[in-house]
């Protein structure tokens, strides 16, 4: 169902590194539009008689040729004095994957420029064994931002209220409409081009069900119903704190094997925990991270609630759960962190580096700032800013995706 109608706004950023000699390092979530991104960068690089190879690591049998000696991918390219624009997809079912990157662009940059994909994060920690250093540049690929949603509703017209401070009356209501819709629902190419709630619940059970087992499978995952269990029980407790001995607890496993599936969910973009700051570890730390989704339909699936969303009683939960995954467009994983005190006093988003804290309110009116003075007190040198519903509308509307970003508790990167 993928269609070249609709394009992806990582793919402009893509394009902008094509004539440079890094290797192109695209990490995606399952079922972003992979194949239609990259058919879409090697026809434009066709276009201007670039000379192009496909080489798909999960369906052939090259594997083992390429495992053997990295030189030996020009045994299975064409190439002569003209450099040649190579993707490889799925590259983390190479034995050595970092090693046989290194070792092209090292000796062969000059004959091949390498655009890689990696779909399991997980395998990072697992098989590079070298950090690439500055030979590579990284992509991360999520769901639809809004931005991009507009545009596969085909609703374009809409999307210059995203960054004006006020949106005219007659287009706000449908634009709400449309925004509570993608909060709620659809952030996925191919549910926003279905008509049929039926046939998109279908989909979400199928990409649930059949791409989670496939990363369970990959991690070999020995307790599978409690794996899908413990992602239950994360859905229904977005933004509060992650106890793995309460968990454990609950499904009956010890905590280290709760703990490596929570990193495996982490590694598969399913969810994502922040860490806490403090300056003053005696009364402000605490180990335990908060837990978000990286995309609020797979939460609600398992939460299995699809109500509308002006009758949700989770709904603001779901605005923290969005503010923070649009934070994600422009911070890494370990610049986005929380406050919170022994005595429970708290700011829900942290952004040390450019020394600013946001409180997520569903109404703007129930935000007091003399309830964080002691915050505001003890670090005068942070801004404090409330996000509401609409707030986080006009104010998140850039791309969601990121460059030089490392992973989340990656030492590889």
């Amino acid at each position: 169902m993928e269609n070249k109608k609709y394009s992806r706004e990582i793919e402009g950023e893509i394009n902008k590194n094509l004539e440079n000699d890094k290797v192109l390092l695209l990490l995606w979530a399952r079922q972003v539009w992979k194949t239609t991104v990259l058919k879409k960068i090697r026809d434009s690089l066709e276009k201007q008689w670039k000379k192009t190879e496909f080489l798909n690591l999960e369906k052939n049998n090259f594997r083992d040729i390429l495992d053997n000696d990295p030189e030996n991918i020009f045994q299975l390219i064409w190439n002569n004095k003209e450099k040649t624009y190579v993707f490889i997809d799925e590259i983390q079912y190479l034995k050595n994957p970092s090693n046989f990157l290194k070792l092209l662009y090292d000796n062969f940059s000059d004959k091949i420029k390498l655009i890689v994909t990696w779909s399991s994060a997980f395998y990072i920690d697992k098989k590079f064994k070298d950090s690439l250093a500055w030979r590579k540049k990284i992509f991360y690929i999520y769901t639809l931002s809004f931005n991009e949603f507009l545009d596969f509703k085909d609703k374009i017209e809409y999307k210059e209220f995203l960054w004006k401070k006020d949106i005219p009356l007659l287009y706000k209501t449908e634009l709400f409409n449309l925004y509570y819709e993608f909060i709620n629902y659809w952030s996925y190419p191919e549910l926003v081009l279905m008509d049929s709630f039926d046939e998109k619940i279908k989909y979400l059970k199928e990409i649930a069900d059949s791409y989670i087992q496939k990363d369970i499978f990959e991690a070999k995952i020995e307790f599978r119903e409690k794996y899908f269990y413990i992602l239950k029980i994360l859905a229904s407790q977005i933004w509060n704190l992650l106890n793995m001995n309460e968990i454990a607890n609950m499904v009956n496993l010890s905590v280290s094997t709760v703990e490596n599936y929570i990193y495996i969910m982490r590694k598969s973009f399913h969810i994502s925990a922040i860490k806490p700051f403090h300056t003053n570890i005696k009364k402000e730390f605490t180990k335990m991270p908060k837990v978000y989704f990286f995309d609020l339909w797979l939460r609600n699936y398992f939460a299995w609630n699809f109500d509308n969303f002006n009758l949700r009683v989770d709904k603001w939960s779901l605005l923290e759960n969005l503010v923070y995954k649009n934070f994600l467009g422009k911070y890494n994983y370990d610049e986005i962190k929380f406050w919170r005190t022994q005595n429970k006093n708290e700011i829900d988003f942290i952004l040390e580096k450019d020394k600013k804290a946001f409180e997520v309110k569903f109404n703007l009116k129930k935000f007091n700032i003399k309830k964080y003075s002691l915050f505001l007190e003890k670090y005068w040198d942070f801004s404090l800013e409330c996000i509401d519903l609409e707030k986080s509308l006009t104010i998140f509307w850039k791309k969601t995706w990121i460059t030089k970003k490392k992973l989340e508790t990656s030492k590889v990167f």
